[in-house]
Parts: structure tokens; sequence; C-alpha cells
């Protein structure tokens, strides 16, 4: 049988319920039609924050947790970084795994819900882009990133702010899914210590952060922490 650009490939490992994972399919479905048309619903380029924080990092280990069609990961793996990518979204995962393919890139793509995965092996970075989730959902994706990281290693976060609704341009609307500085505050705060050292999050950049969109700019938040 022929495999469709949306077929998550077999050598995906998948942690995924016979019911599939709640709130998945609205994004199956954009993830299914930008690939069936050759399309992609974000751009290929890396997030600009991301690229602008970790261009001159040396490669190691990463976690791009709510990878979604994985450019993020792929702009890590061109650079030498060996990446685990993770989603809920079957299609997004696809797509992914076909551009690894075409650029010559080893990413390991994991299909499971974001806010329970375990990572089996700690490494020296996680990234959170755009993982949009309630505050219990945030907080809990927070912690397994904590555990996930190496003493030294980096938590690298960017997300919409609640504040783009009324002060910037495109983004979720729902404020159930945004958060804010003091938010991610409390969320690094509350991460419980972990391995033998003890160790949490020591937070070393938390901020508003403006994104140019055209003639106007969104609004983010960015948190850059590090495993101590």
């Amino acid at each position: 049988m022929t495999e469709t650009p949306t077929d998550i490939p077999t050598d995906i490992p998948t942690e995924a319920p016979a019911a599939g994972f709640p709130g998945s399919a609205m994004w199956d479905t954009r993830y299914a039609a930008a690939a069936t048309s050759a399309s992609s619903v974000w751009s290929l380029d890396p997030n600009e924050f991301v690229a602008a924080t970790l261009a001159d990092t040396t490669p190691g280990t990463a976690i791009d947790l709510g990878c979604g069609e994985g450019r993020n990961a792929l702009w890590l793996a061109q650079r030498g970084w060996q990446v685990t990518a993770v989603d809920f979204s079957g299609p997004g995962l696809a797509s992914g795994h076909r551009r690894a393919t075409e650029l010559g890139v080893q990413i390991d793509f994991v299909h499971a819900d974001a806010t329970v995965w375990r990572s089996p092996r700690q490494v020296d970075l996680v990234l959170l882009a755009y993982l949009q989730l309630d505050a219990a959902g945030l907080a809990a994706a927070i912690d397994l990133s904590a555990a996930a990281l190496a003493p030294g290693g980096r938590l690298v976060l960017v997300a919409h702010d609640v504040d783009n609704v009324s002060h910037g341009v495109g983004g979720p609307q729902d404020r159930s899914i945004l958060t804010t500085v003091d938010a991610l505050h409390a969320a690094v705060a509350a991460v419980p210590e972990v391995g033998a050292s003890g160790g949490g999050l020591e937070i070393e950049r938390c901020e508003q952060y403006l994104r140019p969109i055209g003639d106007g700019h969104a609004v983010d938040v960015v948190l850059i922490a590090r495993r101590i």
C-alpha cells in the first residue's frame, strides 16, 4: 500500500491511545491539509528567537517538545545537534520526518503528549516553542523539561504572551492558553528538585519579547533557565 504524506512512518514510536490524543484533531487536520498540498503550516525557517539564542551554542543533545512540523528540530539537527522531536500530531511528525529525510539529517521523532512524555535520557537542551497550553499543562511540560535536563543544561521557551491579544498581532486569542512572565516565574519556582544533585531550574532570562510582523509586532514571552 502506498503511503500518503500524512502517514506516520513505522519507525516513529507512538504512545497514542486508541482514541487518539485529546486536542490533536485540529492540528492533525491543519498539518494534513498542508502536507497534501506540498506546503506547510509554519515557516520552514527556525523561530527567530530560537535561532538567535542557540546560534553560537556548541551542539549537544536536545529535545524539541511540541515540535509540530519540526522546523526548529530540523535547524538544530543541521547544526550538529542530536535531536529528539516530540509531538501529539501524527501528520505534523510525518512532515518533519519527510523533511529530515530530504535534508539528510537524523532526528528521533516521537508521537506522544508533551505534558506526560518522559525522556529516557538527560539532555543538554529542551526547547518549547509555542507549546500553547493552559497553566496546568504548561507547568507539567516545564516540570518534565527540568527532569530531562542534565546538570548545566538549558530550557529555552518562547510562547505567545497574554498581552498579545490586546497589544499584538496574530496568534491565538484564547487567553487560557496564553502565558505571562509572572506565570513562567511561578512555574519554574514550583519545579521540584530533580536528580541526585537535587537541582532545580535557575532563570537566566524571563521577559516579554516583541517579534516584528509586517508593520506591527507580536508580544511573546521568552524564558531561558539552566538546570542546577
